[in-house]
């Protein structure tokens, strides 16, 4: 282990996947690729390539879960069987039942919930293969499947993850770095209104690290909300592809 640690930085800063500690891997959102969804999105961030789609506003099955002032948000986050190196079980598993509790509340801040009275709002992530920060590209391809399907938003929210590695901060952590490193966190980011949806922290961080980790992980946010948005300008007003490998 102390011998892996040892080499995820190297001594040229260079990270395993030659990355520097304040890049990103590359980037690429497209916004309506799902005929039969009202709105969705493909991400693909580094490794990860996931699925969102929305299906709603629609009638609240069963109906006592009906809330007559404003929409009922669900999110399914799930991970397919054959998206990591070792077949999972297709079963959703305790994890996947939390980060579905997590996205749903950092998108819930981001959808003018109360438009909708009496309505339900079903938000779909399927992770086609996972490489770490899963969460955070989840997050940031809902937000662009909501927008998709026409739902009203106060702001688009971005995800993204700050870690620490060989005792240095660095920028979106992939699978190996987030399995090795010592500590991650994900941030949800209102990127307008500079509000924060979503904070964990997994490991330790002192004081100045984690002011440290949290100011990357927003200039992180703030860097792929610009695709985002290319991602939604290209299905509404035509524009060439979003495909983007962020340069520092």
């Amino acid at each position: 282990m102390m011998h892996e640690m040892a080499t995820l930085i190297d001594d040229k800063g260079l990270r395993i996947d030659g990355r520097k500690v304040d890049e990103l891997r590359p980037l690429k959102i497209e916004a309506g690729l799902i005929k039969n969804a009202d709105g969705s999105a493909y991400i693909e961030m580094g490794k990860n390539k996931i699925m969102a789609a929305v299906y709603g506003p629609k009638e609240v099955h069963p109906k006592h879960l009906t809330l007559s002032e404003r929409a009922l948000l669900r999110c399914r986050y799930h991970m397919s069987a054959f998206s990591t190196d070792t077949r999972k079980n297709p079963a959703p598993s305790r994890r996947e039942h939390e980060i579905s509790k997590v996205l749903r509340d950092a998108l819930l801040p981001a959808v003018l919930v109360e438009d909708y009275p009496r309505t339900a709002i079903d938000v779909y992530v399927e992770i086609l293969q996972s490489d770490g920060g899963s969460r955070c590209a989840g997050l940031t391809a809902a937000s662009v499947a909501l927008a998709d399907a026409g739902i009203g938003m106060r702001d688009l929210v971005v995800g993204c993850a700050a870690g620490k590695l060989n005792d240095q901060v660095v920028l979106d952590l992939n699978d190996t770095e987030d399995k090795e490193g010592s500590a991650d966190l994900p941030i949800g980011l209102m990127p307008t209104l500079k509000e924060v949806t979503l904070l964990q922290l997994d490991g330790m961080l002192n004081t100045e690290e984690f002011q440290r980790a949290f100011d990357l992980a927003v200039e992180g946010c703030l860097k792929v909300y610009q695709v985002q948005r290319a991602a939604l300008i290209k299905k509404y007003f035509g524009a060439e592809e979003v495909r983007q490998e962020v340069k520092q």
